[in-house]
């Protein structure tokens, strides 16, 4: 018993250790990033755009934020996210005049009161910012012009900055998840530390399987047609559902003396075998494949897909940082106390393993936004109705006399790439041990 305390006391020493190293090298990271004044104002610039995409819907929407209207007080951007998650309806009114035709008793509209796909028919056929426009006041002047449909610019550029945001922290999040999964069975495990019994190998091949056809391919419909947020969660419940019956089952059944018995995976082997693999098909062609495959197109199946092929870098980062980490003092303290190895991998090893993958995220929302409206650019992947700076730029090549599609997108991608990209650079910079 005297002995499991020492251990106990041995053990929280090394991990008050560690957190004092490890909130020093805290402060010195954040100090030594903000010597990088680019890397501080790409930071602050990133603020406003995420800002902007957070609260897209109350700074560009055709509807008020606040009306009055026969008596009755409405907040009708606030009830339209009710609307969509289907727990309230429209009255007939408000289908039978359009937003600006209500004679309201007081209203107060957003900055821009048109919505991304709110057609102005009084200022359509490319209406320039710098032309007089038919607008009943200059509150609701188009002040980066139309398109050929009437679409207000300014709204659309809205809506695109919510649109890159989402893709880029979307898509880099399901490659962080998938990166840091396999980067760690390679990185902890190796080629000979990972004992599987036979029954939970085989049941879990099968879970994979199941998971697939029940809850992608036989709920394909559903998630085409129906709410997808909603559709999702069920899915991904199903899916985990299956994945943990088939593991109680997995095991029951390794009592058995020949479904029992344990095999070696080569973890280290198999994972770096399909990073080859991965990176040997070529992004883009990869996804015009998924694409022409898959029936509705939708920005969701496209922030999927360049999750699934963005992780290896991920994977690779942190593969090398636990083949450093597995060994060290804190580690071995942990596996000393009979903490399970999952427990000593995702509670004490990844954690400290994530460093260097902050850089690699940062460059991959770069890439994924840049895709992203390559891909609209192109028209791939994305409804011709959701509006987006790739789209906006592609309406451009027809109409090349309307320099503000082309220049106020254009510009929008740039910035946005290159504060992601500076953004890496520092937090290269900062990581860095020499400059300590």
């Amino acid at each position: 018993m005297l002995i499991g305390i020492q251990k106990e006391r041995e053990a929280a020493q090394l991990a008050g250790t560690a957190l004092h190293q490890d909130q020093s090298y805290r402060a010195v990271v954040k100090r030594q990033f903000r010597k990088n004044r680019m890397a501080v104002w790409s930071l602050r610039v990133l603020y406003v755009l995420a800002f902007i995409a957070i609260t897209a819907d109350f700074i560009a929407n055709e509807k008020p934020i606040y009306c009055k209207l026969d008596g009755e007080t409405h907040f009708p951007v606030l009830r339209s996210y009710l609307i969509g998650l289907g727990l309230d309806s429209w009255e007939a009114r408000f289908f039978q005049y359009g937003w600006h035709e209500h004679d309201y008793e007081s209203v107060i509209w957003p900055l821009i009161p048109y919505s991304a796909g709110t057609m102005d028919r009084k200022n359509n056929n490319f209406v320039s910012p710098l032309e007089t426009q038919d607008v009943p006041s200059w509150r609701f002047r188009h002040w980066l012009g139309t398109d050929q449909l009437g679409r207000d610019i300014a709204a659309g550029m809205v809506s695109g900055t919510r649109t890159a945001m989402i893709v880029g922290m979307v898509s880099m999040s399901i490659a962080t998840l998938i990166g840091v999964f396999f980067g760690a069975l390679a990185g902890y495990f190796g080629d000979d530390r990972l004992r599987v019994s036979r029954a939970r190998l085989w049941l879990n091949l099968l879970a994979f399987f199941l998971a697939y056809f029940y809850a992608v391919s036989a709920r394909a419909y559903a998630l085409q047609e129906g709410h997808f947020g909603r559709e999702a969660l069920i899915s991904i419940g199903i899916a985990l559902g299956i994945f943990l019956l088939l593991n109680l089952l997995a095991t029951l059944l390794k009592r058995s003396p020949v479904l029992g018995r344990a095999i070696t995976l080569p973890m280290d082997l198999i994972v770096m075998r399909l990073i080859e693999v991965m990176n040997s098909i070529p992004a883009l062609l990869l996804i015009l494949s998924v694409v022409a495959i898959i029936e509705s197109q939708s920005i969701i199946y496209i922030m999927a897909i360049i999750g699934l092929i963005r992780w290896t870098g991920i994977a690779r980062f942190i593969r090398a940082e636990l083949l450093r980490v597995r060994s060290l003092e804190y580690i071995e303290a942990a596996q000393a106390l009979g903490y399970s190895k999952w427990r000593v991998i995702f509670r004490h090893a990844i954690p400290n393993a994530l460093t260097p993958v902050l850089i690699t995220i940062a460059f991959g929302i770069a890439s994924a936004i840049l895709l992203e409206a390559f891909l609209s650019f192109l028209g791939i992947g994305v409804p011709a109705e959701q509006v987006t700076w790739g789209s906006m730029l592609n309406l451009a090549r027809s109409q090349f006399s309307a320099w503000w599609l082309a220049i106020f997108p254009g510009v929008a991608i740039f910035v946005t790439v290159t504060i992601f990209n500076l953004l890496g650079e520092g937090l290269a910079d900062a990581l860095d041990p020499r400059r300590k």
